[in-house]
């Protein structure tokens, strides 16, 4: 069965067209986002499910269809604030969305197979999309996942210090942890970042990191649900609190319920954190099209 790609895109916000997700980086005005959607296709997936919100649904549409009319089936889930399990309502004064974990729940009426998890705003790579192609299409045991990890130095932005979850696995490849950590960030050659404790800490680069690149069987969903209202039950009166992919992922490691195989890929990985990054993305997709990786036009 050919797999599905999920994008979490709800971010961009009611001022769509002028955030990140939707700058050109292309020679002809293509966003990453179109990147990670040629790739994909290349790779075997067959559908593609798009997480936004409902206020620029028409928009997204406009911009988007036309180019990918044919190519791919396309299908439109919404993440909302107020999206919430029977018995909860949205707190007064509510106005972060609920997290990526949320984001793919919104899609749970929408995916009956293997599927790929990405953020709308990282280029990942074209190798990375057949290596997950090639274990979701193998994919048979509920239980078994995949992330495609990266090495800690390749993900790195020379404008500003970076949050990332770095991942310890065992001998089998096999995710054990996860921690999210903060403020990454290059000086005086060396990486360092923050701890737990608010102590500073060096790092070699070659941690690797979770960049929300995730391989998932459809009944990741009832796991989603039953511990999303676990979540709300906690955290919904936390105005900032947010239900992220990674935590859900590894209290299902603690549970018992899954194991995430660690999948690598030699595609370079790169993103607009920064508004300074926009030169550098641009200039590696150039250096990609020009070796013929990708064509002049995508589309």
């Amino acid at each position: 069965m050919k797999p599905t790609l999920l994008i979490l895109a709800a971010g961009m916000g009611s001022r769509f067209g002028g955030l990140k997700q939707v700058e050109p980086v292309g020679p002809n005005g293509e966003t990453i986002l179109e990147y990670s959607i040629f790739d994909a296709i290349r790779a075997g997936f067959r559908k593609v499910v798009f997480v936004i919100r409902e206020s620029f649904a028409d928009d997204f549409k406009v911009r988007f269809e036309p180019k990918l009319s044919g190519k791919i089936e396309i299908e439109y889930v919404f993440q909302e604030i107020d999206k919430l399990p029977i018995g909860f309502i949205n707190p007064e004064g509510r106005e972060k969305p609920w997290g990526t974990g949320h984001a793919v729940l919104m899609a749970k009426d929408a995916i009956n197979e293997p599927f790929a998890a990405i953020n709308a705003d990282d280029f990942y790579g074209a190798e990375a999309y057949q290596v997950i192609a090639d274990y979701l299409q193998k994919l048979t045991d509920p239980a078994k996942y995949a992330m495609v990890g990266y090495q800690l130095n390749n993900t790195l932005s020379e404008f500003g210090s970076v949050s990332r979850g770095i991942c310890v696995t065992n001998p089998d490849r096999q995710l054990t942890k996860i921690t999210e950590t903060h403020k990454i960030r290059q000086e005086n050659q060396k990486i360092l970042c923050e701890s737990e404790t608010g102590e500073t800490v060096e790092l070699t680069g070659k941690e690797a990191v979770s960049m929300n690149f995730w391989g998932f069987h459809p009944s990741l969903f009832q796991n989603i649900e039953n511990q999303f209202i676990e979540f709300l039950k906690n955290n919904i009166h936390q105005p900032k609190s947010e239900f992220y992919i990674p935590f859900l992922v590894f209290e299902m490691i603690l549970r018992g319920q899954a194991s995430v195989e660690v999948l690598s890929a030699e595609s370079p990985w790169f993103g607009v954190t920064y508004q300074e990054d926009k030169p550098y993305v641009i200039e590696q997709i150039q250096k990609l099209t020009d070796l013929g990786v990708y064509p002049s036009k995508l589309w």
